[in-house]
């Protein structure tokens, strides 16, 4: 799964890409995906921490942050681009993916939003930050983005439709 989303963000030619990850070293994988590792060792915290830490790991030149989430494996390259085509280019854009009547990653945050997500401590993600600029938040439709893998029956669901589609 971690696989898929690495491919399509390596298609997507989103430029620097961090691969955020907890006590799990996946320094092989990631250079794979041209990736540089980012060790969160807050992980247990919940996904606001792992945000933080990209956010952390920014350099000064970094125009904008693209939040793509491991456990979204339907998300495809072609999407992240469009993300990236509907971003104003402003530092206080926004662009966040939309799928089932909310607003979510995948999402695109300008560097001016860099210091508010390294501070970012809980499961909550970057919600309360969607919410607190609901102006500046561009949207783009990607119903798939909705089908995430939470357990390891969303995973025998994904495998299960992937090979009726095969067949």
């Amino acid at each position: 799964m971690l696989e898929h989303v690495l491919t399509a963000v390596s298609e997507a030619g989103l430029g620097n890409v961090l691969l955020v990850t907890g006590d799990e070293p996946f320094a092989e994988l990631a250079a794979n995906y041209w990736a540089r590792v980012v060790c969160n060792p807050g992980f247990e915290n919940g996904i606001g921490t792992s945000i933080a830490a990209a956010a952390d790991a920014c350099d000064g030149e970094t125009e904008a942050l693209v939040i793509v989430l491991g456990d979204q494996p339907l998300v495809t390259a072609a999407h992240l681009r469009a993300l990236v085509a509907a971003w104003d280019g402003a530092e206080g854009g926004i662009v966040a993916t939309s799928y089932a009547d909310t607003q979510g990653p995948p999402v695109l945050f300008g560097s001016a939003y860099f210091s508010e997500l390294a501070s970012l401590n809980d499961d909550s993600g970057a919600k309360r930050i969607l919410r607190a600029h609901t102006e500046r938040v561009g949207t783009v439709t990607f119903e798939p983005a909705a089908f995430d893998v939470d357990t390891p029956d969303d995973l025998a669901s994904l495998d299960q439709s992937r090979t009726e589609k095969n067949a």
